[in-house]
């Protein structure tokens, strides 16, 4: 006969409350910390502070005893009732996948075996490029996510990374990262989607719906405002008024718990306007949980609730960071305890805290650990190869598999995006004799984020191999030509030889992604301006000056600015991070094998300065002539070029005249012109030309990839609502009013094809939570020549 919290009959509320009604309070309050085994080893830190905040602080409770155990990362000392979360036993050090698994299982089962109510730890993990582990396929950074415009196959990404993660005991993933970029001079630039919200929202969203179809917590971070720092420089203050809060920042949080069922929240590092995120109780639950009804649970960014004392200055003590965290909603302390251990216990006993609290936050993880199975009555701590296995010591576990490492290279492909090809040396000939040059040519960091095990975790083991294939551009462009001549000079043109005089230099610049000042960029690698790092740009010149085509090829994790180069270069191809299939992938596009349909899901400036800008600025942000600074770039948001061409004919709109509830149909139809299939993205854009205040000139709102075979056409379709053109007009109050507007069928935000004007009629509507916040996009194929199917 099942224990009441045991009995998966009965609905999750009523087994947690059962469950906290017999715990004491040193068991509730074990559920709230975490321990990170292997975290106080030598090397550089992986998370701010890390080796300050390592030594294990007192566990000791007045009941029960701390236990020495193996962990898969290195022997740990778990603490008395506890810990309620494990942090990143495979993403620490590197580790056998199956090995690590088999270890984590007996842990797991001394962990509940080791308190009164059989309770197992929660196990994260970084997924933010895959999972973060050694040995683990590697998937293009989240940036290239944004240049796929491409939902669908990120949720089929997220459905196999999730996979990976449950198959070996993992049941959270610190993942999608949901910060709008506004600086791109930012290091995290990288692991953010794109400047846009909506692109960042439909995206992100996608990917939550994936991992948590797996059964994996999904973690939307950082919330809120991170990525608005001043001077782009991580964990510094933010200024953000509440309507950039209320329009950019927050949509993709709340598409993603809304429409993704995202369940579980990480609080940014940042203040803003004075008031730290991990200590505001109107973010965290004013908004959060009563206005949008989250229900999951609210983690700390790694060291977050210690930063309230150390960084902000707000509070005097752990207990006071403890006390402050805990009231705003935050219920769980990663990576490790600090605040939420003795000193918070201490602060209950007295008074200061009331306990109320700590019941409300042990609920939610209850709860959380119910929905995952972790307090079923047959719960096993065996992942199910384990479990099935008639020996599970011979077991061995693939992270690297066919079908994920298929969805890395059509991500990859999908991402990259040709910016220029002016010299129109691409696709390159098949005969061509092709120099290949520049710091990442035969590099293989050049695929990999910041968050990537090899680029996160390897570099302090540099005697450990990658552990999986990842090819450089070089390796993979001579196969990819096989009748090509391709010379490798990484001196550039000081090596070169009359005799050596190639068609067109492949110049490989970009980034090398790190940690904390460690690379160009990555997490606390932010950059002065957005000239190219580390000398490269006078390497271009270099090769320009040779009078021989250059083809620059752009590995990086942020926009870099080419306006220097502009109309010099035979043509430009950029990528972020593609991960272990980039290099294939980007020899395809140079090859032609690659019809390119990346889009940039940032603008590429025409010189290093005058940041912060994105495309969402009003007609004052935009070029004018009070101001000698041209913000204008060179490559638009959603700019990018094909190997085939495409008329965007017959745009119309369903209904012209729509209420201000009510919602019609854009549609236009698609031809491929050219001579082979190729993928258009077709986007929509929002202009309000008269709002009670400021608005962008060009707000994306919809888009959809289209491919299509040479000759054939298809109708695109969107189905626009009015609640799109929603705005806040001041705080808590988001508008929809009457009013002309015009929908804006663009192939960029700057390359606006169609424009049809659509008029909102009747009341002006104020809209909450429950607002339309998506505009379904369907594709009608018809004949070759246009004929209707």
């Amino acid at each position: 006969m099942p224990q009441p919290w045991q009995d998966a009959a009965l609905p999750a509320e009523t087994r947690a409350a059962e469950l906290l009604s017999r715990m004491t309070l040193e068991e509730k309050t074990a559920q709230l910390s975490a321990i990170w085994p292997g975290s106080d080893e030598g090397g550089e830190d992986v998370a701010p502070l890390q080796h300050e905040f390592s030594a294990p602080p007192s566990l000791t409770v007045d009941s029960g005893e701390e236990a020495k155990v193996a962990t898969p990362a290195g022997e740990a000392v778990l603490p008395a009732h506890g810990p309620g979360q494990l942090t990143r036993p495979f993403g620490t050090k590197p580790v056998d996948p199956a090995g690590a698994a088999r270890v984590l299982a007996r842990l797991q089962r001394h962990i509940a075996g080791a308190n009164r109510f059989g309770i197992p730890a929660q196990v994260h993990e970084e997924c933010l490029t895959g999972f973060n582990a050694w040995q683990a396929a590697i998937l293009p950074t989240p940036l290239a996510w944004g240049a796929s415009f491409d939902p669908a196959l990120l949720e089929r990404a997220a459905a196999l990374i999730g996979a990976s993660l449950r198959s070996v005991g993992v049941h959270q993933g610190l993942a999608p990262v949901l910060d709008v970029i506004r600086d791109p001079r930012w290091g995290r630039t990288e692991e953010a989607i794109a400047e846009d919200p909506y692109l960042v929202a439909t995206i992100g969203t996608a990917y939550v719906r994936g991992l948590e179809s797996a059964g994996v917590v999904a973690t939307l971070k950082h919330f809120v405002g991170y990525s608005a720092s001043h001077a782009a420089r991580n964990h510094a203050p933010v200024s953000m008024g509440p309507r950039e809060q209320a329009d950019i920042m927050l949509p993709p949080f709340e598409m993603a718990l809304r429409d993704g069922g995202a369940r579980a929240v990480m609080h940014a590092y940042n203040d803003n306007d004075g008031m730290p995120a991990a200590a505001d109780p109107e973010l965290l639950t004013g908004l959060l949980r009563d206005a949008w009804g989250f229900e999951g649970v609210l983690v700390a960014d790694y060291f977050g609730i210690s930063f309230l004392e150390l960084n902000h200055g707000v509070a005097d003590s752990p207990a006071g960071a403890a006390a402050l965290a805990l009231a705003a909603g935050v219920d769980v302390e990663l990576p490790a305890v600090r605040c939420y251990g003795e000193p918070l216990l201490k602060a209950v006993r007295s008074g200061e805290v009331p306990e109320e609290l700590i019941d409300r936050a042990v609920k939610r993880v209850l709860v959380q650990k119910i929905q995952l199975g972790l307090l079923d009555e047959h719960w096993s701590p065996e992942p199910p190869l384990l479990a099935a296995a008639d020996d599970p010591e011979s077991v061995t576990i693939d992270l690297d598999p066919p079908e994920l490492r298929a969805v890395a290279r059509r991500l990859a492909e999908e991402s990259v995006v040709l910016l220029a090809n002016e010299g129109r040396v691409l696709p390159l000939a098949a005969d061509a004799r092709i120099a290949v040059t520049g710091p990442l040519a035969d590099d293989p960091a050049a695929m990999l984020g910041c968050y990537t095990f090899p680029r996160h975790v390897l570099v302090d083991h540099p005697d450990t191999e990658i552990g999986l294939a990842v090819p450089t551009v070089l390796e993979a462009l001579r196969p990819e030509l096989p009748g090509a001549t391709v010379t490798h000079l990484p001196e550039g043109p000081d090596g070169l030889s009359a005799s050596e005089r190639p068609d067109v230099w492949i110049a490989v610049l970009g980034d090398h992604s790190g940690l904390f000042g460690r690379g160009t960029s990555g997490e606390g690698c932010d950059a002065p301006d957005l000239e190219l790092p580390g000398g490269q740009a006078a390497s271009l010149d270099r090769l320009v000056e040779t009078g021989i085509p250059v083809v620059l090829v752009l590995l990086s994790g942020r926009p870099y600015a080419l306006g220097r180069w502009a109309g010099r270069l035979a043509a430009v191809v950029q990528g972020f991070f593609p991960g272990e299939e980039g290099g294939p992938a980007v020899a395809g596009v140079l090859s032609g094998r690659v019809n390119p349909s990346g889009r940039l899901p940032v603008s590429v400036p025409h010189r290093p300065g005058g940041q912060p800008w994105t495309y969402l600025a009003p007609p004052l942000g935009q070029a004018n002539g009070a101001t000698s600074l041209d913000p204008t770039p060179l490559y638009p948001f959603g700019h990018g070029l094909s190997y085939t061409s495409f008329a965007w004919e017959d745009p119309s709109v369903e209904e012209a005249t729509v209420p201000t509830d009510g919602s019609t149909v854009v549609s236009v139809t698609v031809r491929n012109t050219g001579d082979r299939e190729g993928t258009e993205v077709v986007q929509l854009y929002l202009h309000d030309p008269l709002a009670r205040i400021v608005r962008p000139v060009n707000r994306l709102v919809g888009y959809s990839r289209v491919t299509l075979a040479a000759g054939e056409s298809a109708t695109v379709r969107f189905v626009f609502h009015a609640d799109l053109a929603a705005y806040t007009l001041q705080p808590g109050q988001r508008i929809v009013e009457p009013g002309v507007l015009e929908l804006r069928l663009g192939a960029s935000s700057g390359d606006i094809r169609h424009t049809l004007p659509v008029a909102l009629t009747g009341p002006e509507r104020t809209v909450g939570h429950d607002r339309v916040m998506a505009c379904p996009a369907s594709t009608v194929p018809a004949q070759a020549g246009g004929a209707p199917l």
